[in-house]
């Protein structure tokens, strides 16, 4: 396994950043007084003995995406200096870049979406390579947005999106952003839920998550999936609208991930630690409603989603506007820590991807669900962060929950919810 060069270049400074940083370091001083005590002697240790890192700079690809605030932010507080390393945010254009560069040690780590490493670790579309999902990044916050136009043609849901296409003798294009990510999964489970069968009733197409609204503008699409801001964007330009959170699909969802290879891990296992622990101090900075406007401000610029910082700050505060008369106040909108229950690395949610990915066609046979998701998922790598930090992890390594359709998942027998669906290839 060949690495990228230990000394990154570092990204550019810039106002928005400066700013960020000096509005925090009050904020910044108080977390390093908290974080004293046996907490940090253990950093102070972990800095200067055995347990240094053994890269003190670590390359973290991104997408542009509200979701990447963690990443950014653990770099602009000194999340990352506090334990040993410094983080090199690293700006990618696709989700296919992003795996590829993790495959081949350009990207150290990445904010990555779920589905995709298990893609990646199951040889699905690609080179197959041995992947770890460290923790989890998010909950909820992505969205589906369909054209103004289907509203024009009485479309408001699923239910009458179905009988229009139903009615309409013509393709309707959708697109997702990964063919084994989270967006495609989110898009094929709602319509799916509604009768509408995603590889017979509609074209679907992959676009990179900048580049959703630009292609919905001038008719390349009909619908997509995708994460903020880029579903409020399409509102804000009046071009598209939201016709359902993916809150509403599952509530408190998987999302993003920060994920690596598995020969990282084994190659680097104190830079491993320090990279998640600064990422969960991030997460949980996030998380307080007060620090949220900092952050939107941080992410707004340039080097992260170079978006308006009023179009991410929105739905980051959980005010929902779908476009077409309805607002709303969300409880479940983006969560990164949830008192800590967020970041924690389930074995069901890895499983319920490859569940979703047989019954699509994308694996042709039931892979080992839960042997594959405890090779992927390392919770043991996450129960020592978590528990260095004081941070509780939950008892159980699976969770249940009700989807939109009713239908209950809980990781207990996955080769039978994966054959259960009506709706399948």
């Amino acid at each position: 396994m060949k690495f990228i060069d230990e000394k990154p270049e570092a990204l550019p400074t810039n106002p928005e950043r400066r700013q960020f940083l000096q509005g925090a370091a009050a904020a910044a001083g108080a977390a390093a007084v908290v974080g004293m005590g046996s907490l940090g002697i253990q950093q102070a240790a972990w800095a200067a003995g055995s347990d240094a890192p053994e890269l003190t700079e670590v390359k973290i690809g991104f997408i542009p995406l509200t979701d990447c605030a963690p990443i950014a932010v653990a770099s602009a507080m000194g999340f990352d200096k506090k334990y040993g390393i410094k983080i090199t945010p690293s700006k990618e254009a696709s989700w296919a870049g992003v795996r590829d560069k993790l495959i081949n040690g350009e990207l150290h780590a990445a904010h990555v979406l779920y589905g995709m490493m298990y893609g990646a670790q199951l040889g699905i579309g690609g080179p197959q390579k041995d992947m770890n999902v460290l923790m989890t990044l998010n909950h909820n916050g992505q969205a589906i947005t369909l054209a103004n136009q289907l509203s024009e043609k009485g479309v408001k849901d699923g239910p009458t999106l179905k009988r229009m296409l139903d009615n309409e003798n013509r393709d309707y294009t959708f697109a997702q952003t990964f063919p084994t990510g989270t967006h495609a999964m989110w898009l094929y489970y709602w319509l799916g839920a509604h009768g509408i069968n995603p590889m017979k009733d509609v074209k679907t197409i992959v676009v990179p998550p900048p580049q959703m609204v630009a292609n919905m503008r001038v008719g390349n699409m009909d619908g997509f999936c995708v994460g903020e801001p880029w579903n409020a964007r399409a509102i804000s330009d009046k071009i598209g609208f939201t016709v359902t959170t993916t809150q509403d699909i599952w509530t408190d969802h998987p999302e993003k991930v920060l994920g690596t290879t598995a020969a990282f891990t084994a190659k680097y296992p104190n830079t491993t630690r320090a990279m998640m622990m600064a990422v969960l101090e991030a997460s949980r900075y996030i998380d307080a409603t007060a620090n949220r406007a900092a952050v939107a401000k941080l992410i707004s610029s340039k080097s992260y989603v170079n978006a308006p910082e009023d179009v991410i700050l929105g739905r980051f505060l959980g005010h929902y506007d779908n476009g077409i008369g309805k607002k709303w106040e969300d409880p479940n909108y983006m969560k990164f820590f949830n008192d800590g229950k967020t970041p924690f690395p389930y074995l069901s949610d890895g499983m319920w991807f490859m569940t979703q990915h047989k019954r699509w066609g994308l694996l042709k046979t039931d892979p080992d669900y839960l042997a594959v998701a405890k090779k992927v998922n390392r919770i043991d790598l996450y129960k020592e962060a978590a528990g260095a930090m004081g941070i509780s992890v939950p008892k159980d390594d699976m969770r249940s929950s009700k989807l939109v359709d009713g239908v209950v998942w809980d990781g207990k027998d996955p080769k039978a919810y994966a054959a259960s669906f009506k709706v399948k290839v």
